[in-house]
């Protein structure tokens, strides 16, 4: 197939090369660390502008939410897939084993601090205070050393944000889901300065790729073969080196930026 028939002003998107739909997706292994309450698991956190997905590979465990249904807790078992949207506070328990396999929209969002962790009040009021409590050690430039010290912050870091939660739940339970607007307006206050990366990052990621489908459906309507030509496989590898200790437990990631075709 000759690109004058492919169309020769066609062109692959670095969308293309993204997990399909410009998602992200990581393998999860949950903390076992007890927490204030002590329940094992991870941090509580809420994600303002991304919704995140999970299937459950092995073991097993609890989803507790909170949000506009109020309090709930969903038992994860393998075999189950399960998603929420942005503004669901959320926290894993692990009853032991829970690895998950997490899809999360808008990759690139949640990295750059869509995030926001269920700290108290006093912390999430004073942004330096919230940046020393959310952020972990470096590692060494090896980056063999220091996991220890990494380790110990995100347990730190875990048990500080499980805090608030529980109390943001007792709120709830008290006054209904409206004892949320004041943890939403400490995210926004903490966040609303991203919003125009958050934006750039959206329309070079999750719109590009939304575009692109409706390129291919342009083609297709008009009998046009030019995508089908420029069919490829890609494949994206792990990171290199430790686990990166996330927010609800030990990741292993498949960043965009490692894709490369193979086919």
């Amino acid at each position: 197939m000759s690109e004058q028939t492919r169309g020769a002003a066609h062109t692959v998107p670095s969308a293309a090369a993204a997990f399909p739909g410009a998602t992200g997706v990581t393998v999860l292994d949950v903390y076992d660390w007890p927490a204030p309450d002590g329940l094992p698991g991870g941090s509580a956190h809420v994600h303002l502008a991304s919704t995140e997905g999970y299937m459950v590979l092995t073991g097993a465990g609890r989803l507790q939410t909170l949000g506009g249904h109020g309090y709930a807790e969903t038992p994860l078992r393998p075999g189950e897939c399960l998603w929420f949207t942005p503004g669901t506070v959320h926290r894993l328990v692990n009853d032991g084993g829970l690895r998950l396999l997490v899809v999360m929209q808008n990759a690139g969002l949640p990295e750059h601090g869509d995030a926001v962790l269920t700290f108290p009040p006093h912390v999430l009021a004073d942004p330096a205070a919230y940046a020393r409590a959310a952020s972990l050690p470096s590692r060494d430039a090896d980056g063999d050393s220091g996991d220890e010290a990494i380790a110990a912050a995100a347990r730190r870091r875990a048990s500080l944000a499980v805090e608030g939660y529980l109390a943001l739940r007792e709120q709830v339970a008290a006054h209904g889901p409206d004892a949320l607007d004041d943890f939403y307006a400490a995210a926004l206050r903490l966040t609303g300065d991203r919003a125009a990366d958050w934006r750039d990052r959206w329309r070079a990621g999750a719109l590009a790729a939304a575009e692109l489908t409706g390129e291919h459906l342009a083609e297709i309507g008009a009998r046009a073969p030019g995508h089908l030509g420029l069919a490829g496989l890609w494949r994206i590898e792990p990171s290199d080196g430790p686990r990166a200790y996330g927010m609800c437990g030990r990741l292993t990631t498949y960043p965009a930026a490692r894709a490369a075709r193979v086919g």
